[in-house]
């Protein structure tokens, strides 16, 4: 089968597809023929060795897929032709995956497959962030930094679905028209979002502050939380990963929180399904629904990773398999 091939750790431009082995029926596994593959920050990190997690090379990235169930194992909930979203965690970026049934879940029939494969990774972060972690209520302010790539327009979604005020922070206009078709109630530029908020919120601050991006815009998240506001620490993708002073804790009794989800659900893998099965409803509702960014053909899974390497990403960037 073809699968995009990570073959040294020099980032996306040496990435290239290959005839790989098929996976097959590998024991106790779910084999999915797969129509899409969403493309994260993760799989960017790997191509150079920077991730937690370092595969052997040769290794085919990819940790969000969705497609038809190919066979499946006697006791795992599915059979063949079922439609389903899964987290193979490697393997992605292929025409076929086998998975582990704990990480693989029904996706709703109205559901295209590449919407589907821009769920598993980033709503299933943003839920274990802002439901398990961030304690979100409904009526509270949520602040999402980093609005307009995958992580933030999912945010921006489930915050919303939640019955939470979402304001979203972006760097463009372009991006700003992105957050509003996610659900931002408000969008305000990165420079000078500080203020921006506090004439927002009447000088109260945010309830939650949202951050995958870290960098330089860390200090001034912290400085925008209400009194006991919550900041999530999801990711960096600015590259920087920031310091804080913990006397600015005391000011207003806020929190710095990080965002495991990894870390969390490893030890744990039955919490994936609580996780689907908490979201379902909005997924059949329509109130979940990953705003697409562009697409790309598997060949073109270099030119994907550079979109996000770049911060150019306005929605989820997917690959289209079949």
């Amino acid at each position: 089968m073809r699968a995009v091939q990570v073959t040294a750790l020099t980032g996306p431009d040496d990435v290239g597809v290959a005839d790989v082995e098929d996976p097959g029926a590998g024991a106790g596994r779910v084999v999915i023929d797969v129509h899409a593959a969403g493309v994260t920050f993760p799989d960017v990190l790997l191509t150079r060795g920077q991730y937690q997690i370092k595969p052997d090379l040769p290794f085919v990235p990819g940790s969000e897929i969705a497609g038809t169930v190919r066979s499946a194992p006697e006791g795992s909930g599915f059979s063949p032709g079922d439609r389903v979203a899964a987290f193979p965690a490697f393997g992605g970026f292929a025409e076929r995956a086998a998975v582990d049934p704990a990480m693989v879940f029904p996706l709703p029939d109205g559901m295209s497959y590449a919407a589907g494969a821009g769920l598993p990774m980033n709503y299933l972060t943003v839920h274990f962030g802002l439901v398990r972690r961030g304690r979100l209520r409904a009526g509270e302010t949520v602040l999402v930094q980093g609005a307009a790539g995958g992580v933030g327009t999912a945010a921006v979604q489930l915050a919303r679905a939640l019955g939470a005020r979402v304001i979203a922070v972006v760097s463009s206009d372009a991006k700003a028209e992105t957050s509003r078709r996610a659900g931002a109630h408000e969008t305000v530029p990165a420079e000078g979002f500080r203020s921006a908020v506090a004439a927002l919120t009447d000088g109260r601050g945010v309830d939650v502050v949202v951050d995958p991006v870290g960098g330089d815009r860390f200090t001034d998240s912290l400085r925008s939380l209400a009194p006991e506001g919550r900041m999530l620490v999801i990711g960096f993708t600015g590259g920087e990963i920031p310091t804080v002073k913990v006397n600015r804790l005391l000011l207003n009794n806020i929190e710095v929180v990080g965002v495991g989800w990894g870390a969390f659900w490893l030890p744990r893998p039955a919490y994936l399904r609580e996780q689907w099965d908490d979201l379902m409803p909005h997924l059949e509702a329509g109130r979940l629904d990953p705003l697409l960014g562009a697409t790309y053909p598997l060949d073109g899974a270099a030119e994907a990773l550079r979109e996000l390497d770049e911060r150019r990403a306005r929605g989820k960037v997917v690959l289209t398999v079949r």
